[in-house]
């Protein structure tokens, strides 16, 4: 049973991540047509700065366990890392791309957190 569960799992954070993905592309697309080469990498990064901290963040909450009490402390060191992943990638992204453009940095995180979200509520319905 906790096999089938964690698969599950898996798949619900792959999907997941495959709508960031797309949505990041899009939103780069987008930045390239308005801002050109440096809004197209400012937006990718900003998306994949979710990307790679919501990977790192599943990972730690698919760790299987039983009492709830384990299964919330996952979650919510999930949850932490997530967000400390995010704010170090950022900064690093800040320090080191001088052409950043932030406008289109910021639509690329936006656009892979709101879909985060939006394929989690989705997958949610559908089991």
């Amino acid at each position: 049973m906790n096999d089938i569960n964690n698969g599950g799992a898996k798949n619900v954070f792959n999907s997941m991540l495959r709508w960031q993905l797309s949505a990041t592309a899009v939103v780069a697309v987008i930045a390239l047509s308005i801002s050109g080469w440096h809004g197209s990498f400012s937006a990718i990064f900003g998306g994949l700065s979710v990307v790679v901290a919501a990977f790192a963040a599943s990972k730690i909450a698919q760790r299987s366990k039983k009492e709830a009490t384990a299964i919330l402390i996952n979650m919510l060191k999930a949850e932490a890392i997530k967000i400390l992943l995010i704010v170090i990638l950022l900064f690093i992204t800040f320090k080191l791309y001088k052409q950043l453009v932030p406008f289109a940095l910021i639509a690329g995180l936006a656009a892979a957190a709101l879909f985060s979200g939006a394929a989690m509520a989705k997958l949610d319905t559908k089991s």
